[in-house]
């Protein structure tokens, strides 16, 4: 019997994953950012981003200009469409911008290669979407634990660490649930765990709470806003709660390719 925390996985899905997570291991050629003490974290300069439709061109942003300083935690908020997630996923090296730079970390993410691009996000950035993502077939502890493996962790290490991230988000006795087994709100702390089991500096999260009820919503907020403060975190999200949005440091609003301060925010 193999000593592999993914032995009750099935062969195929464990072989297509372990695949995957060797092509997204971080490569050596690029070496962790020195960020200055001040200054942002993040700094967009003529931030441009369109794409070609039937229809002609679309753009999305064109000049956009923004900083997020280090420890802030800003809500996005705006109507369908106008291009937040794309933000999110430029600012996270997921997408690449039509012009422009984007400092993120003191990297100019515009500019890495795949595999570098794969290396600064696992090392820099905790992504947490509306949907959990989550990996049927493996348990709680095992979907934490895979981004650790990512780097080339040892399987036993990196359950450990997964398991001392559960307890993080309340979830200590779930560890050997799999997604199926677990609620909405509890998929979505698993989910959090995992974004978060690398310690990176920045948080991403789409719509957190936009797949839960107004009570579950509520608490896996106050959970993002705790570790987002014991974890001295930077943190952006994008909602349409503007609720919640009015609890962050700060609240913009995306609209015509520009980002305003949200005149509802507290």
């Amino acid at each position: 019997m193999t000593n592999s925390p993914f032995s009750a996985a099935p062969q195929a899905s464990r072989a297509a994953r372990e695949g995957e997570l060797r092509a997204a291991s971080p490569s050596p050629a690029i070496e962790p950012a020195s960020q200055p003490a001040s200054g942002p974290l993040i700094r967009v300069e003529g931030l441009g981003k369109s794409y070609r439709t039937a229809r002609g061109k679309l753009v999305l942003f064109d000049n956009l200009d923004f900083e997020v300083a280090p420890g802030e935690l800003v809500a996005i908020v705006g109507q369908s469409g106008t291009g937040k997630s794309t933000l999110l996923h430029i600012l996270g090296a997921l997408d690449a911008p039509s012009a422009g730079r984007v400092y993120c970390a003191s990297i100019d993410v515009a500019t890495l290669g795949p595999r570098e691009a794969a290396a600064f996000r696992n090392r820099e950035i905790g992504y947490v979407w509306q949907f959990h993502y989550l990996l049927p077939e493996f348990t709680a502890a095992e979907n934490v634990a895979m981004p650790l493996l990512a780097r080339g962790m040892r399987p036993a290490e990196a359950m450990q660490r997964a398991a001392q991230w559960l307890k993080e988000v309340d979830l200590e006795d779930r560890g050997t649930h799999r997604p199926g087994e677990l609620s909405g709100g509890e998929q979505q702390r698993v989910a959090l765990a995992r974004a978060l089991v690398c310690e990176p500096r920045l948080l991403l999260a789409d719509e957190p709470t936009g797949d839960l009820d107004d009570t579950t919503a509520g608490r896996v907020f106050e959970l993002i806003e705790r570790l987002h403060a014991t974890h001295g975190l930077t943190s952006i999200l994008v909602t349409h709660n503007l609720e919640l949005a009015q609890r962050c440091t700060r609240t913009l609003r995306l609209a015509n390719g520009r980002l305003t301060a949200f005149a509802g925010a507290a």
